[in-house]
């Protein structure tokens, strides 16, 4: 049953794509994306975990409103990183679900009891992952991901916790 969710940032929660302008750097978050991670940490009370390996403080602000427990950004090695959480929570590698789109992701996804990637992710990855959601990153493949778990380890559903 996961009890964590890990995410990365570009490419599942975000297309990939980043803007910058001279002053800003612009990222695209999904606002239903968005709902199913703040269910699953407001309402639920589940962890949320994000380890991505650029800094962004747009990043930084997005996910502490969504209710993630922990943000690590910059990080090289997430699996060392996942590795720490998991000390913290005090669970094991199957109580967590992951999702990843590229290569620096494949250790992290390989170890988990879950694993996701959006349908746009390299080839590599789809290979090795649980679920290849019919997603691309930022386009709701977060959500899918949610609603997949709490299907399936939960017997719920983000409508019944709404409605």
């Amino acid at each position: 049953m996961t009890k964590l969710i890990v995410f990365d940032i570009d490419g599942t929660l975000t297309s990939g794509k980043i803007i910058y302008s001279d002053t800003k750097e612009l990222k695209e978050f999904d606002v239903k994306d968005g709902l199913a991670i703040a269910t699953w940490t407001k309402k639920l009370g589940k962890s949320v975990a994000v380890i991505t390996g650029r800094n962004s403080k747009v990043v930084q602000k997005r996910l502490e409103e969504l209710g993630a427990k922990y943000i690590y950004q910059g990080v090289d090695n997430k699996d060392e990183i996942l590795e720490t959480i998991l000390e913290k929570e005090n669970i094991s590698l199957d109580e967590v679900s992951a999702i990843g789109d590229d290569l620096n992701d494949y250790k992290m996804l390989s170890k988990v009891g879950k694993s996701f990637a959006p349908n746009d992710a390299v080839e590599d990855i789809k290979e090795i992952v649980d679920v290849v959601i019919p997603y691309g990153g930022g386009k709701g493949a977060a959500r899918y991901m949610i609603e997949y778990i709490l299907e399936n380890d939960y017997n719920t559903s983000l409508k019944e916790l709404w409605v």
